[in-house]
């Protein structure tokens, strides 16, 4: 991880012209952050997604102290078929933590319930968890060794400390070492790269309500504006398309830090999340399994959802704003406005966007 934002941090200052705003708070939260032991809750960071190499050249802003320290580092979500196709491509990623994720338009085990996103809820709060869940690698399921195999176990390790994604993989469970407690996890909660002419986001997708709903404590919350990345890696450049283009005005701005301990923005939420789960027959009996069909599925778990998502895409708008860029239409914000791109996943779009499904 240190070499990877070593090298962002080269790139975005040496190779183009890079404002930061908003830093000196940023790193107060993380070094509130440094002794693990004193930690008393997660932190999530949250920002638009317009570049493939939005991450990492987002964290090339930190100063070069903060980029060995794993420990108080993000960890972020990686396409699984993308990030995590071979063992090469596994053991990279996961050094950078990154969580193998599997996208619902491209494999049958995506989704809002993935074994991931228990893990994801996990990092954000505290041990103990409970003993292995089916979705949890057992003695029977043996990583492959492979170089075509993503899977990846330390061969000391029980199972209880890997878990699976899709019932026959094998991944180190990061959320099971005290560690981790209380980790700090990057989410781009629109899904997918997005480059708009107009710098709007789209809607975003409820994967971030439940990291804000479930973790035992509500996490610190820091939203970030990303600028510029689009035009390092833009969707229509041509060959050769894997090289970043240099020499772009590049911005990253930090927003105030919400929720946490005087949180104002998710409080009611969080209270009604828990009021639902503690209904008969919802009972949760371990940190981020929902086998409930009414906490995954009813009416008032998604509107729960809904409404988070919509309040966190209201805290990125504001950190927009602050930028100086112009109000965006509400309907921007709304899942039926995107509906009318059709089927197209990928590329130019009617308005004049480009769409790159990650």
């Amino acid at each position: 991880m240190g070499l990877t934002g070593s090298l962002s941090r080269l790139f975005i200052f040496g190779a183009n012209r890079t404002e930061v705003h908003g830093l000196d708070q940023f790193l107060e939260v993380l070094d509130e952050r440094r002794d693990i032991e004193g930690r008393v809750r997660g932190l999530i960071t949250v920002s638009n997604h317009i570049s493939v190499l939005d991450d990492p050249l987002a964290w090339g802003a930190l100063p070069f102290r903060y980029q060995f320290n794993p420990n108080n580092h993000r960890w972020s979500f990686g396409s699984y078929d993308i990030c995590f196709k071979n063992k090469f491509t596994s053991t990279f990623f996961t050094f950078g933590q990154v969580l193998p994720t599997h996208r619902k338009a491209h494999s049958p085990h995506g989704g809002l319930f993935q074994p991931t996103i228990t893990q994801a809820v996990r990092l954000l709060s505290r041990l103990p968890f409970s003993q292995p869940r089916p979705h949890q690698s057992t003695e029977s399921n043996r990583p492959d060794p492979s170089t075509s195999s993503p899977d990846l176990s330390d061969p000391f390790s029980s199972p209880h400390l890997t878990y699976s994604t899709n019932g026959g993989d094998t991944f180190p469970a990061p959320a099971t070492y005290a560690s981790r407690r209380y980790a700090w996890l990057h989410i781009f909660p629109e899904g997918r790269v997005h480059q708009h002419p107009h710098k709007t986001m789209r809607y975003l997708k409820w994967g971030v309500a439940r990291l804000i709903l479930e973790p035992d404590v509500c996490p610190d919350i820091v939203p970030i504006w990303i600028e510029g990345n689009d035009q390092v890696m833009h969707e229509s450049r041509q060959w050769p398309r894997f090289v970043p283009r240099p020499g772009k005005n590049l911005g990253i701005c930090f927003g105030a830090r919400i929720g946490g301990e005087k949180d104002t923005v998710f409080a009611d939420l969080r209270t009604k999340w828990r009021e639902l789960v503690n209904k008969k027959g919802n009972a949760i009996e371990e940190i981020g399994v929902l086998e409930s069909e009414e906490l995954r599925t009813g009416r008032e778990a998604e509107a729960l959802r809904i409404e988070c998502a919509r309040r966190v895409r209201g805290e990125l708008l504001k950190v927009r704003r602050a930028r100086g860029l112009p109000d965006e239409d509400p309907k921007d914000g709304l899942v039926e406005t995107w509906r009318a791109e059709g089927g197209k996943r990928e590329g130019k779009m009617e308005d004049g966007s480009w769409v790159k499904d990650t």
